[in-house]
């Protein structure tokens, strides 16, 4: 189907935003999730780029969230702050925007420059993941506020700055933004072929702390109750549920001491990647049984702490209209659209379980996210801030309906 005037001013608006310095003079800036003052500055950016749109923008508090630390402790976390923009909330037809500020790549990370590779991708820490979504977005938005049709368009504008450690402390205010919502769009990047997530796996993240009895381990080691040992049954007895619908990976055990004590101590990590929401409730079943199997076994404590976090995203009916929207209108603009079932996760999973259809890689294309090799595709930030703002003009002409 051809564009319409409307549609085809959005893209052509959208392509001419400056979209790739935005990318690089926010890539600069080091925003580690535990990079307090790197988040501070991104957010001042984002804040001063994203006051173009109409509305009020906030930094919102982060909620409390807390950890366990290798000694068995229970702490406090600290997170930047949230960027919050509200447009038009008494529209009829309200929207959801979501993307985050914070990288994996610490303040005392190697990787902290930006270098243009010979095939023109960008590589850089969060070039893909997610500042050029973050730029991607904001074009789309602008684009679409400079149609004939902005006065109907109401939207929330979230960008959180602990996603890439699980939103613990932005879950609440996400659950809370989505409300009403008719759609959501998150601008985690697509593939480098183009191909969006689908369907997402859940994640839950857990430490079990371990605590045994020490004692000397040649005089009396019978008297001791080995919490190491009994950690690393638990990561075997975890493993073996390990399978379809429910992958398991114990990922790490803190604790122990010197060779000639037995360890009293020892904090398992692990996670859970669950397909569908039985199997968070096998998980559940699954944890317990372990646990107390192994409790009993070696004659230990252990206390669980963690959550699923995530919960499983599957394609439901209103997601499967969304998703053939987006499809169409590729289709329309030259783009060809496939999805691609995924383990990974993101606040995607968070939203689609508010029960709002939300499409979460509507950034532009990359790979290698995580890792010193990231890359970006500059081209593709025009591209897909097209793709966007056609999309949210035919929701808000029915599209979904």
């Amino acid at each position: 189907m051809p564009l319409t005037a409307t549609e085809a001013a959005a893209v052509a608006r959208a392509g001419a935003s400056p979209m790739l310095e935005r990318t690089l003079a926010w890539s600069a800036v080091n925003s580690g999730t535990g990079n307090l003052a790197g988040l501070a500055t991104v957010a001042d950016m984002l804040a001063d780029a994203f006051s173009a749109l109409p509305g009020a923008i906030t930094l919102v508090d982060p909620a409390p969230a807390e950890r366990v630390t290798v000694d068995g402790r229970v702490e406090p976390i600290a997170h930047g702050r949230h960027l919050v923009l509200r447009v038009r909330p008494d529209a009829a037809v309200r929207m959801l925007f979501t993307g985050h500020m914070d990288t994996v790549y610490p303040l005392d990370h190697p990787f902290q420059t930006i270098t243009e590779l010979p095939d023109g991708r960008l590589n850089g820490p969060g070039v893909a993941d997610m500042k050029g979504g973050l730029a991607t977005m904001l074009a789309a938005l602008e684009a679409v506020e400079a149609s004939p049709v902005a006065a109907d368009f109401g939207y929330d504008v979230l960008i959180n700055s602990d996603e890439e450690t699980g939103s613990f402390s932005s879950s609440a205010l996400i659950a809370e933004m989505a409300r009403s919502k008719v759609a959501a769009l998150t601008y985690e990047p697509a593939l480098a072929d183009g191909g969006l997530a689908g369907a997402r796996a859940g994640t839950g993240n857990f430490s079990l702390v371990v605590r045994g009895k020490s004692a000397h381990a040649g005089r009396n080691p019978d008297d001791g109750r080995n919490a190491i040992v009994a950690a690393a049954a638990l990561a075997l007895r975890l493993k073996a549920v390990h399978g379809p619908g429910l992958s398991v990976n114990p990922a790490r055990i803190d604790g122990g001491g010197p060779n000639n004590v037995v360890p009293d101590l020892a904090i398992l990590r692990v996670n859970f990647r669950p397909a569908f929401a039985a199997d968070v409730a096998r998980a559940h079943t699954l944890l317990d049984e372990a646990v107390a199997a192994v409790a009993a076994e070696h004659d230990v404590a252990i206390a669980v702490h963690g959550s699923f976090n995530r919960p499983p995203k599957p394609i439901d009916p209103g997601a499967q209209k969304l998703f053939s929207l987006v499809r169409t209108t590729g289709a329309d603009l030259g783009i060809p659209i496939v999805w691609n079932t995924t383990g990974g996760v993101c606040d995607g999973n968070n939203i689609a379980a508010c029960g709002v259809p939300v499409v979460d890689t509507m950034g532009p294309r990359g790979g290698a996210i995580h890792s010193p090799q990231e890359f970006l595709i500059p081209d593709s930030l025009a591209e897909r801030a097209g793709l966007s703002a056609v999309t949210i003009l035919r929701i808000l002409e029915g599209g979904l309906s």
